[in-house]
């Protein structure tokens, strides 16, 4: 583990492997230009080869290099909320590898906001594909620990890095938007609220007011970003969702009478810190090694879409299992 951004910039120089932080989570970042370096992320994570990675390049300027056909709605996201946790779907450019995108003529991409992640980005010169650092629809990294926690043992000393920037800001992915359709869509709610996109999107296109459906429209057709998958972000315990702190509180007095050991989370009395904290909550209580987790749902607004978001995906392995 280290400090020095340079560390991490000369191992993916190299075809190694970084984990890199973001304001987001932390990535396992590979040079997007090595089809060989991409190839392992793939393998350490063990993530399926057709799931799509995401670009991140170092300012809006580069888009260009790896996009064609950009719309007028997704400059002004760019010019609006990069750096920051912003993903745009976009029309790949012909470079743009098969093994990136999942084979699909679109390609993710995002300027990341945090400084080493930025410096990391400015020394390479290029830039890196970075999902999440941890095995493939487990809980994401918000710290250095946690990525050693998950792939130290799968990353080569001799040619890996992880690079420990404190703990993530947001702590939950970006905000992935599509821009290839009309009216865009959403695809996963993040770091960047969708009020905030439709203030955005409304001043580009020029419409007046009123709700998303004036410049967004519902999610349609296949998964073709990251997170869209049904379950994923999950801990080994099985997680509980309810709506209130009383039914936390019952929920969690009825599994420990059978025998469960319990962690309820709520955070909804600060939604910033509870989208900062959540994946240390779940990694916590399989670290203490709790059976189940019972976590309060906070309202869809804001930073609580993305959180209802990564805690019902968590959830829906459970919710099979008791089918």
């Amino acid at each position: 583990m280290t400090t020095d951004p340079q560390r991490a910039a000369d191992a993916l120089a190299a075809g190694g492997l970084a984990g890199v932080p973001t304001e987001t989570v932390y990535g396992l970042a590979a040079d997007a230009e090595q089809a060989a370096a991409v190839a392992r992320v793939f393998e350490v994570k063990g993530r399926p080869p057709g799931h799509p990675l995401i670009v991140h390049i170092g300012s809006p300027a580069d888009l260009h290099q790896w996009a064609i056909d950009i719309p007028p709605v997704a400059v002004a996201l760019a010019d609006a909320l990069w750096p920051g946790p912003l993903t745009l779907l976009l029309a790949r450019a012909a470079g743009v590898s098969d093994a990136i995108t999942g084979g699909r003529l679109t390609v993710g991409i995002r300027v990341p906001a945090h400084p080493l992640a930025q410096r990391v980005l400015a020394l390479t010169g290029g830039a890196f594909v970075a999902p999440s650092a941890n095995r493939y629809g487990r809980v994401s990294p918000s710290t250095a620990e946690h990525v050693l926690d998950d792939l130290g043992e799968l990353l080569d000393p001799a040619r890996d890095v992880i690079l420990d920037g404190g703990a993530a800001t947001v702590g939950v992915e970006s905000t992935i938007i599509d821009c290839t359709v009309t009216p865009p869509q959403i695809l996963r709610p993040g770091g960047i609220p969708t009020e905030r996109i439709i203030e955005v999107m409304t001043g580009a296109v020029g419409a007046a007011p009123g709700g998303r459906h004036d410049v967004l429209a519902p999610v349609t057709g296949a998964s073709r970003a990251a997170g869209m998958v049904t379950s994923h972000y999950a801990p080994r315990a099985d997680v509980h969702l309810v709506a209130a702190a009383a039914a936390a509180e019952a929920t969690a007095v009825r599994l420990r009478a059978a025998g469960r050991r319990v962690r309820v989370i709520d955070g909804t009395a600060d939604v910033a810190r509870y989208a900062r904290t959540l994946y240390a909550e779940l990694r916590a209580a399989d670290r203490d090694g709790c059976t189940d987790v019972v976590a309060v749902l906070p309202p869809a607004v804001g930073l609580g879409a993305a959180i209802r978001d990564r805690l019902q995906k968590a959830a829906a392995t459970t919710v099979r299992a008791a089918r």
